[in-house]
């Protein structure tokens, strides 16, 4: 029995297990009832299970015949902190908390490969099933990576997939090089000196400098970033006063920068400091910048690329393989794999129609029409990567 319908035969059994995933949320490194879940099932299939990397990470261990090669495929596990509003019957049970991104669909889809498998044994080698906690904000790959992933678990290529509800059903979507962003957060402290709303002369207005920076920092991308050179800065809050009498002494404004190229990053975090603290001081207040840098550049290995392209044309064909136009401004965190081991990260088409709510979105519900292909195209990337002398 090939692996595609030996998987479809299982498709009841997949799509009951996303939907207990979905019903526990977990945010990253707290993901402990997941942990268990995950630990459990691979242990029923015969893997080999180690706990503990980043806290709450899984990695399932098979081997088969004298092969010394060896396969990596990553499923992030983590949820976000947003308050479900789909509606489903087996939505989330922990308030506040919700599979916004797809994660549940990823774990689903890697355990159901890591059954069709272990059940054909149709492998020369060791596969190394990695599920990866934090990815939306802590770093679980960077984590992992750090405490010994690929020093426990040698791999020769890594291999991870996100889900695309901006994607026709079913379409796998390639990039070589980079294909997600470098992100940073700045946090902008404006020191001024607060007051009577009804004598603003005595004061030193926080707020309005802070607005000054807010819009002299719109200048940096359009005004000093080649237009050739992505690069995304954007003020995602702004903190500061209570009432409408009082003027507050100090605001808060919280950034998201994202950058490709090294040296734009580096200069992004300059022209930043310097619009903060030149704005303040001409409206006679002080600013200071805490900038943090999060997540490296996602960048795909060519050839590890050029392997999964091809290997995806023989699944799906042609028609159903493209190749990403420029890459996405969103980041993750499997760059620090992709740093550590040769690898590649790819988008696969979930799209059900017109109605289809984004990523962390409150109303996004993952397509279950995607957990077969999903699963079928690991279970034959590893069949594939580790063939059988």
């Amino acid at each position: 029995m090939d692996a595609a319908t030996l998987i479809r035969n299982d498709l009841p059994d997949l799509i009951a297990m996303r939907h207990t995933l979905h019903r526990h949320p977990e945010l990253g490194l707290e993901e402990f009832w997941t942990s268990d879940f995950i630990a459990a099932r691979l242990a029923e299939l015969g893997y080999e299970v180690h706990r503990g990397l980043a806290r709450t990470g899984v990695v399932g261990t098979l081997r088969n015949g004298g092969n010394r090669r060896a396969i990596g495929i990553r499923a992030d596990i983590d949820a976000l902190p947003i308050q479900e509003e789909t509606g489903l019957p087996y939505a989330s049970e922990r308030p506040g908390l919700m599979h916004a991104c797809g994660h549940d669909g990823h774990t689903a889809m890697l355990l159901g490969a890591a059954k069709a498998i272990a059940e054909r044994r149709q492998f020369n080698g060791t596969v190394h099933l990695i599920f990866q906690p934090a990815e939306e904000n802590v770093g679980g790959a960077r984590i992992m990576v750090e405490e010994g992933l690929f020093t426990l678990f040698p791999c020769d290529a890594v291999f991870a997939l996100h889900n695309d509800p901006s994607l026709p059903l079913g379409k796998f979507a390639f990039r070589e090089g980079a294909i997600m962003a470098a992100v940073d957060e700045a946090k902008i402290i404006v020191e001024g000196r607060g007051g009577h709303g009804a004598e603003p002369e005595t004061t030193a207005d926080p707020i309005v400098a802070g607005a000054s920076i807010v819009m002299a920092l719109q200048t940096i991308v359009s005004r000093n970033i080649h237009p050739l050179d992505p690069a995304v800065v954007t003020v995602g809050a702004f903190h500061g006063g209570t009432v409408s009498n009082v003027i507050p002494s100090r605001v808060e404004l919280v950034v998201g920068i994202r950058s490709f190229d090294p040296q734009t990053r580096d200069y992004l975090e300059r022209r930043i400091g310097e619009i903060a603290r030149l704005q303040a001081e001409s409206y006679g207040m002080s600013a200071r910048v805490e900038y943090s840098r999060s997540y490296d550049t996602t960048i795909n290995d060519k050839e590890q690329t050029d392997y999964l392209r091809e290997r995806a044309v023989q699944f799906a064909g042609e028609a159903n393989v493209v190749d990403l136009a420029r890459p996405y401004m969103g980041s993750e965190d499997f760059a620090y794999m992709l740093r550590a081991r040769p690898g590649s990260y790819f988008f696969l088409g979930t799209a059900r129609g017109k109605n289809d709510r984004a990523w962390h979105h409150p109303g996004y519900d993952f397509n279950d029409d995607i957990l077969p292909i999903g699963a079928a195209f690991w279970t034959e990337l590893v069949e594939d990567f580790l063939a059988a002398a």
